[in-house]
C-alpha cells in the first residue's frame, strides 16, 4: 500500500479536475500524476533505491506536493522540513537520515549551498528541476504498509533533532481518522494552504487528496490573500495555529468573509484563549474544530468538534473551550502518574496515546524510541487531565517547550548555542506571554564575572546556528540562576520574573 497509488485512483476518475493551484504551478489531477510518475522514474533512474531519504527543504509551493507524492511513487522516504530553518540544521538531518538529495526553492538555495550541504541539491525554478520530469514515467512502487514515509524532524530537550518515522499505514490512519472526524470530503472542496506544508497543513492534505479536492496554496499567512481565497471560493478549508486564527477574528477583512463559504477551520498547535474562541465563533459560527497531537502522533489524538464549540454537551462551555477536547477515532488516550498508573479525573499527569497513527520510533535513536514508546504507548511528555466526560485539559509542557506562533521551540537547544560564548556561564530559556505569537523567547544568561557580553554578540551567535525565529527576543544578565536543592534551575521562578515585570 503506498499513499501515492491511491492518488491513481483519484486521476482516473477525475483526470481534468483541479489539483493544485498555487504561484508556481497549476495542475490537474491527471497531469499531477503523470508528473509523479515522471519524477519517480529519474529518481529511479539515478539509482536511488527503496528507502533512501530525500530532504525537502522547501517555501510553500504546489512544487512541495508533487515532490512528495514522487518521492513515495519511487519507494523513496520523504523529509519535509521547515522552511525557517537554518542551514546547519538541515545539515544536522541530512547528515542524520543519510539524504543524498535536497529538494528546494529559490528563497533557500543559497543557503544550502552555502551550507556546503552533504547531498545534491536541486532547486525548483530551474532547468535542473525541470529535467526530472524528463524520465520515462514507471509504476508506482508497492510500498508495505509499514514501509517508511515521511520522516517528521522534531526537535527534543536533549538539544538535537530527532527523526519521527511515519510509515503508510500511520499517515493514511490519520487520513481516515480525519474524514470520521472532522469532515467527509468530495471533489468539490478546497483545502487552503497558508501554514508551512512541511507541518500540520502539509500532513492534512493527505485526506484531501484522497478524496480529489483541489489544493490552493499561498506562500505564507497573508490576510488579504486569505480572505480572498474564502471570499472567491465555496467549501474552503483552512488550517491555522492559535495565533493565525487569532489575527484574522481581529482583522476587518473577517467582516467581509461569508461564513457559509468556510467548510472547517481547524486549529492547534498552541494554546487558544478562550476570549479569542468566542469572537472567532461569533464571526465564523460553528466552523472550528480544534487538534491535539504531535509529531509523534501527526495532527491525531484529541479533537475539539464542531458541537463542543456551541452546543450543551458534556462539561460547561468555558471548560470545554479550554479543553483539546475528547480521543479521535481509533486513539486511546489516558492520563498517567509516573509509574504509568491511570490518574481519576481532575488529576494532572503525563498524557499518553495509543493509535494506528503513532510514529514507529525515532530514526537511528532507540533509546530514545524505547523511553518514548514504553509499554506500548507513546509518551507525549505533555501534563494533563481528563474530566469524567473524557475531555482532556492541557496544564503544562513537561518539557518546558515555548510554542511561538504555532511552532515549537525547544529551550535547551537554544540554551547549548549561547553556552557556547565563552563568557557565559549559565544561561536559562524560558516563554514569556505575547499577545500575536502566542509566547516569545527570553533567555536569562549569567556572564563571568568582571566580563561584559554585547546582546548582539549573543544574537549574532544563535542566527550562525540556529533558525531566526528560535532566536530570543530579549536577555535578562542576572546573577547565578534559581536553583532548587538538587541544583536544578526553577524554570517557574524565571517566568514569575517575567510576570512581574509585566505588571510592574
Amino acid at each position: 500500500m503506498n499513499l501515492a497509488q491511491l492518488l491513481q485512483d483519484i486521476a482516473r476518475r477525475q483526470p481534468d479536475a483541479p489539483a493544485i493551484r498555487s504561484a508556481t504551478l497549476e495542475l490537474t489531477y491527471g497531469a499531477l500524476v503523470d508528473r509523479i510518475a515522471r519524477l519517480a522514474g529519474t529518481l529511479t533512474a539515478g539509482g536511488r533505491r527503496p528507502g533512501d531519504r530525500v530532504v525537502l527543504w522547501m517555501e510553500n509551493c504546489g512544487e512541495f506536493f508533487e515532490c512528495l507524492f514522487g518521492c513515495w511513487a519511487a519507494g523513496l522516504t520523504a523529509v519535509p522540513c521547515n522552511a525557517k530553518l537554518h542551514p546547519r540544521e538541515i545539515a544536522h538531518v541530512i547528515s542524520d537520515c543519510g539524504a543524498t538529495l535536497l529538494l528546494t526553492t529559490p528563497g533557500l538555495v543559497s543557503g544550502a549551498h552555502d551550507a556546503q550541504l552533504d547531498s545534491e541539491i536541486i532547486c525548483t525554478g530551474t532547468a535542473a528541476y525541470e529535467r526530472l520530469f524528463d524520465g520515462q514515467p514507471v509504476a508506482q512502487y508497492a510500498s508495505e504498509p509499514e514501509d517508511l514515509a515521511w520522516l517528521f524532524y522534531t526537535s527534543g530537550t536533549t538539544g538535537r533533532p530527532k527523526g519521527a518515522m511515519l510509515s503508510h499505514r500511520a499517515l493514511l490512519a490519520m487520513s481516515l481518522t480525519y474524514l470520521a472526524d472532522v469532515d467527509l470530503l468530495t471533489p468539490k472542496d478546497i483545502k487552503l494552504h497558508t501554514a508551512p506544508l512541511s507541518h500540520g497543513t502539509g500532513l492534512y492534505a493527505l485526506p484531501f487528496f484522497l478524496k480529489g479536492a483541489q489544493h490552493v496554496v499561498l506562500p505564507g499567512f497573508d490576510l488579504e490573500a486569505v480572505a480572498e481565497v474564502m471570499t472567491q471560493n465555496s467549501n474552503v478549508t483552512m488550517f491555522a495555529a492559535p495565533t493565525m486564527l487569532t489575527r484574522l477574528v481581529n482583522s476587518p477583512l473577517a467582516q467581509e468573509i461569508d461564513p457559509s463559504h468556510i467548510r472547517t477551520i481547524y486549529y492547534g498547535g498552541g494554546p487558544m484563549y478562550v476570549a479569542d474562541l468566542k469572537r472567532a465563533l461569533q464571526i465564523f459560527g460553528p466552523r472550528l474544530y480544534q487538534i491535539y497531537g504531535q509529531g509523534e502522533s501527526p495532527m491525531t489524538i484529541t479533537g475539539l468538534d464542531r458541537e463542543s464549540h456551541v452546543n450543551d454537551v458534556g462539561p460547561p462551555l468555558e471548560e470545554r473551550l479550554a479543553s483539546c477536547g475528547v480521543a479521535r477515532s481509533g486513539v486511546l488516550v489516558r492520563v498517567v502518574d509516573e509509574d504509568d498508573r491511570d490518574l481519576p479525573p481532575g488529576e494532572i499527569g503525563e498524557v499518553i496515546t495509543k493509535s494506528a497513527s503513532v510514529m514507529t520510533g525515532y530514526w537511528n535513536n532507540p533509546d530514545a524510541t524505547a523511553a518514548t514508546l514504553r509499554g506500548g504507548w507513546l509518551h507525549t511528555g505533555d501534563l494533563g487531565s481528563l474530566d469524567e466526560h473524557g475531555y482532556l485539559t492541557l496544564r503544562d509542557r513537561s518539557k518546558d517547550m515555548i510554542i511561538s506562533g504555532g511552532t515549537n521551540i525547544y529551550p535547551r537547544e537554544i540554551e547549548e548555542v549561547l553556552l557556547r560564548h565563552p563568557s557565559v556561564v549559565e544561561v536559562s530559556v524560558v516563554g514569556r506571554p505575547h499577545p500575536d505569537w502566542g509566547e516569545e523567547v527570553i533567555a536569562f544568561v549569567v556572564i563571568k564575572d568582571g566580563e561584559k557580553v554585547a546582546e548582539s554578540e549573543l544574537d549574532r551567535l544563535c542566527l550562525e546556528n540556529i533558525a531566526r525565529f528560535k532566536r530570543p527576543k530579549a536577555y535578562r544578565f542576572v546573577g547565578p540562576l534559581p536553583k532548587n536543592n538538587y541544583g536544578k534551575i526553577l524554570k517557574t521562578e524565571l517566568r514569575r520574573q517575567l510576570d512581574l515585570e509585566r505588571s510592574s
